[in-house]
């Protein structure tokens, strides 16, 4: 008896620590169009806002780049700077409306869809009403956008042809720390509480029913 108890507890302590030591399957990037605004000293910050909502001031740069990467905290910047007088320098002001430079970065090959080349970094001046908002801009420039049902800019320019912040690869480990969300990040994160998988829930209820069951022939043993 005593040594079925034993092994009722070891079995258990060993699935709790398989479970919580063995994190889930995690997503290694997500292909997506990412959206910057330009900052001061010629430096690029990651908007808190989407294209579609963030109305940029006249004077402002707003960029874009496509990129694989798990977050924002690991997201590539657009590769050229945000030098509002270089980009607008050849639009001259007018009443009535702003001027918004626009930097659209399409990324390295290595981020490319399969089939697909980056085209060459876009720039322009986007001349627009002073209530237009960063993808109104980005659309005076850059046509044609594309979006998924979700509102989330898919192509710019025709790139890609197809996907719209898809998952790119899996890897094995612990949960990355807690940083911005991913475009899909809700959609892939089946565990968002924090505790223990599904599977590691499962694999302590088989090994507990292992347990019992040792436990069972144990107490029949003592009683023959």
């Amino acid at each position: 008896m005593r040594a079925a108890r034993r092994l009722l507890s070891a079995l258990a302590l060993g699935a709790v620590l398989t479970g919580l030591g063995a994190g889930p399957a995690q997503a290694a990037g997500y292909r997506y169009w990412s959206f910057w605004q330009g900052g001061a000293g010629g430096t690029w910050a990651y908007a808190t806002q989407g294209p579609a909502t963030a109305r940029p001031a006249d004077g402002d740069v707003t960029g874009y780049r496509f990129s694989v990467s798990e977050d924002s905290a690991d997201s590539s910047r657009p590769r050229t700077a945000p030098d509002f007088a270089a980009l607008c320098a050849a639009v001259p002001a007018k009443d009535g409306m702003k001027r918004v430079g626009v930097v659209v970065d399409f990324g390295a090959p290595a981020d490319a869809p399969k089939g697909e080349t980056p085209p060459e970094p876009k720039t322009g001046c986007a001349q627009v009403a002073p209530e237009a908002t960063a993808a109104e801009a980005l659309a005076a420039v850059a046509k044609p956008l594309r979006y998924n049902d979700q509102a989330l800019l898919c192509g710019i320019a025709g790139y890609p042809r197809t996907g719209c912040g898809e998952q790119v690869a899996e890897k094995t480990g612990s949960a990355p720390a807690a940083s911005s969300p991913s475009p899909a990040a809700s959609a892939a994160d089946g565990n968002d509480d924090g505790g223990p998988s599904v599977g590691a829930y499962a694999g302590i209820v088989a090994v507990a029913a292992l347990a019992g069951g040792a436990l069972w022939q144990a107490r029949r043993r003592r009683q023959r």
